[in-house]
């Protein structure tokens, strides 16, 4: 009877610590549980802002290695420094003509292009009842793009330099350079107007083939 006692006696002894096994294990399975709740809470595993930059950096950077080099004329976006857009735009000014080479073995000789305009320049003198008439050619030791310009233009180039002659008066006539002064003021006043619709005026010199004054 004795031994029986004893051998039933000894399962409640194990039972205390299953019980304490289990109540350790429940509390590190709940302390990690807590733990990992906090993490995603306060965003441990969501993307980092220097991580979302650098992405957006890369990718900005790969479009602009295969996005084609933008036309004279077409509106651009602005990048700041890092490569990423501003939300601004801008103009892409036009490539200038550049000037041609007359013989290759003298760089420093370049063509001259000569362009009559059509009609004379017909003025009045200021405070007087004389009119001036001059027939203006221009030279440029650039492209043909230049002449191209100036006969797109010859109306506004026309009125603007017509504008310069009239301020004249008859006692500026009578200056021994007032013919180089008027072409050089004429010419300044055409490479404005040029500038301001093409991007680039490449008017070199302003030339009288006839000047009269009546």
């Amino acid at each position: 009877m004795a031994e029986e006692e004893t051998t039933e006696e000894q399962p409640k002894k194990k039972s205390p610590i299953l019980l304490i096994i289990l109540i350790v294990v429940g509390a590190l399975v709940t302390l990690v549980a807590t733990v990992l709740i906090t993490l995603f809470a306060v965003g441990f595993f969501s993307e980092k802002p220097e991580d979302a930059a650098q992405e957006i950096l890369e990718q900005a950077e790969a479009e602009a290695e295969i996005a084609p080099e933008p036309k004279a004329g077409e509106t651009v976006e602005i990048l700041d420094e890092q490569g990423l857009p501003t939300g601004e735009f801008e103009k892409k000014a036009p490539t200038p003509p550049e000037k041609v080479v007359k013989d290759a073995s003298q760089q420093t000789r370049f063509e001259h292009r000569y362009y009559e305009l059509a009609k004379p320049f017909v003025s009045n003198v200021a405070n007087s009842r004389k009119v001036m008439s001059a027939t203006v050619a221009i030279m440029t030791q650039y492209d043909e793009q230049v002449i191209v310009n100036v006969e797109k233009h010859e109306f506004a180039l026309r009125s603007a330099s017509l504008d310069v002659m009239r301020q004249h008066t008859e006692d500026d006539l009578k200056k021994p350079e007032f013919r180089v002064e008027l072409a050089e003021k004429i010419r300044i006043t055409m490479n404005a107007l040029l500038e301001r619709y093409e991007d680039f005026g490449g008017i070199d010199e302003v030339y009288f083939t006839e000047f009269v004054v009546q």
